[in-house]
C-alpha cells in the first residue's frame, strides 16, 4: 500500500491513523474520567450514576430494561448493582410470581443522586468545553440515530 506521496502504509499505520474504534475509545476514556473524578467524593462512578438515574426515572425496573436502555452487558450491570445494593442505594423488589425481581432506588440512593447532581452539572460543563458544542451535537445525533435504529431492530 502506498500513499500518493510515496510513503508505505502498513496495517499498523492505517489502524493508528484511521481506526474509528480507537478514537471513540479514547474519547470515552477521557470523558468518563471527567465524570468519575467529579463523582469520586460521593463514592460513585458515572456508570453507577447512569444506572441510578435510569432506575429512578422508571420507578421500578427489571435488569433487562436497564441493560437494554444503557446497552450494558449483564455482567457489567450485575457487578455495579451489587456494589450499589451494598451501599444501600438500590433494593430488589420481588415480583408477585417470586421468580423475577425489579430494582428500585432507595431513600439513600435518591439522596446520593441529589447530592451528586451539582457534580454532574460541572462534569457536563467540562465535557462540553472539551468537545465543543459542535462535537456534543454530533455525538447526540449519532446516539439518537443508533437508538432509533436499535428500537426499529427490536420491533422486528
Amino acid at each position: 500500500m502506498m500513499k500518493s506521496n510515496g510513503e508505505k502504509l502498513t496495517p499498523a499505520k492505517v489502524l493508528a491513523e484511521e481506526c474509528i474504534a480507537v478514537r471513540l475509545r479514547l474519547i470515552n476514556r477521557v470523558v468518563t474520567g471527567i465524570y468519575d473524578e467529579a463523582f469520586r467524593p460521593y463514592g460513585l462512578r458515572v456508570s453507577q450514576m447512569n444506572i441510578l438515574g435510569v432506575i429512578a426515572h422508571l420507578g421500578r425496573a427489571t435488569p433487562a430494561q436497564v441493560c437494554q436502555i444503557l446497552h450494558l452487558e449483564k455482567s457489567t450491570f450485575s457487578r455495579n448493582v451489587r456494589r450499589m445494593r451494598n451501599k444501600g442505594w438500590l433494593e430488589r423488589v420481588p415480583e408477585e410470581t417470586g421468580r423475577a425481581h425489579r430494582l428500585t432506588v432507595t431513600k439513600e440512593g435518591n439522596e446520593i443522586l441529589r447530592k451528586a447532581f451539582p457534580a454532574w452539572r460541572e462534569a457536563q460543563r467540562k465535557a462540553i468545553s472539551l468537545m465543543g458544542e459542535e462535537g456534543v451535537t454530533v455525538v447526540a445525533r449519532i446516539a439518537q440515530t443508533l437508538f432509533s435504529k436499535g428500537t426499529e431492530d427490536r420491533r422486528r
